[in-house]
């Protein structure tokens, strides 16, 4: 049964209400006085309350405004009633909170009908609360099912996705060594083969790492856990050797332009070469041979500027914007090796060590990155 409560410093009006109502499924409660009815909120509570505008000591517009302030009553709608019919009086009402107005003389069928209506609108706001709350209760089941897959994940699928992979690796390179020097022209093609066979697995291994790499910042960003602490040296004498490191496959160390000032970092080794990889990886592969790839670092205040600029494809805003993990542009057009997580694997490292980092891209033209690092004195 619904509750109804009346609040108004007249008797005679709570009988004319009462005897309205008395042929509907409702239980009617009565207050004398505004603070009266206040008090009797959580002793009640109330579906609707039927609040007289014109009463002693507290008005209902104060009264209105006292129960619309409390956050248990907010939703409990409020119709005014009252004798006052300037558009002045009525803005007051609808000022302190009251959702609707009957005007006195009341009548029968215009309370009934507004009573109806309110009530209504309250059962259909109460469903939407509950639907809320357990969407809200089942979203957070879901995210802490979520951090415990991952943390699952990170601790055991390193181990059985890296065992095979090595083991794989092992034998390959083994199998090479033995026939490196053999000159049988059928034989020449199987080495080929198995040479091709060990790039695959390279390339498979790489996208494990990555993969590895992205759950572990996850698990680090969703269980708001420290990052591993760390300081490093950014100099020429780091940089290099990344660049190095993918000239054999590229054939493209020449295009390099490093111009970097030293500093020391607030970030873990491993970290900044994740960083350092994934940014010269993607120049490289999103660039043609013979367009150069220019990479600066400079002090800036606090932090460590670093610049890393290409003459490649470069993204529009809207690919800009789309920057997501396993998300990859253009795959018909262009061919493109892994998952599409470089950049936000960068993105995510620099926001948990403080940094921040800007793209700026010219489709079919230009891209360039910008990191900012907090320095260590």
């Amino acid at each position: 049964m619904l509750s109804i409560l009346v609040i108004d410093d007249e008797p005679d009006n709570f009988d004319v209400i009462e005897t309205f109502l008395s042929n509907q499924d409702y239980q009617l409660h009565y207050a004398a006085s505004g603070q009266e009815g206040i008090s009797a909120l959580k002793l009640i509570q109330p579906d609707l309350i039927l609040l007289d505008v014109m009463m002693p000591a507290i008005d209902g517009i104060e009264v209105c405004r006292r129960i619309k302030a409390m956050p248990l009553w907010q939703s409990t709608p409020i119709i005014m009633v009252t004798a006052l019919s300037s558009k002045e009086s009525l803005a007051k009402c609808i000022a302190a909170g009251a959702d609707d107005f009957i005007g006195k003389p009341v009548n029968a069928l215009e309370l009934r009908s507004r009573v109806h209506s309110m009530l209504r609108i309250k059962q259909q706001y109460d469903q939407i609360s509950h639907l809320s709350n357990v969407q809200k209760n089942t979203i957070q089941v879901l995210e802490k099912t979520l951090v415990r897959l991952r943390g699952n994940l990170a601790s055991s699928l390193s181990h059985e996705l890296n065992t095979p992979l090595n083991g794989v690796l092992g034998m390959l390179a083994l199998v090479m060594e033995d026939l490196k020097d053999i000159e049988d022209v059928e034989m020449s093609e199987t080495v080929e083969m198995l040479r091709l066979a060990y790039q695959s697995a390279c390339r498979l291994e790489n996208l494990v790492k990555r993969f590895l790499i992205y759950l572990e910042l996850e698990l680090i960003s969703s269980e708001e856990k420290e990052v591993p602490p760390g300081s490093t040296m950014l100099s020429l004498y780091f940089v290099e050797p990344i660049c190095k490191k993918y000239a054999p496959d590229s054939q493209r160390y020449d295009d390099f332009k490093l111009d970097i000032e030293p500093a020391t970092v607030a970030i873990s080794e491993r970290y900044l070469s994740i960083i350092l990889n994934e940014l010269i990886d993607n120049a490289l592969k999103f660039s043609n041979p013979g367009k150069p790839i220019s990479i600066r670092s400079q002090i800036i205040g606090e932090k460590l500027g670093l610049w890393i600029h290409d003459l490649g494809r470069g993204m529009t805003e809207e690919q800009i914007n789309q920057i997501g993990a396993f998300m990859q542009f253009e795959r018909k057009s262009y061919e493109q090796q892994g998952l599409g997580v470089g950049l936000k694997i960068v993105d995510k490292i620099v926001e948990l060590v403080g940094g921040t980092i800007q793209i700026n891209s010219r489709y079919n033209q230009e891209t360039m990155i910008y990191i900012t690092l907090p320095i260590v004195h």
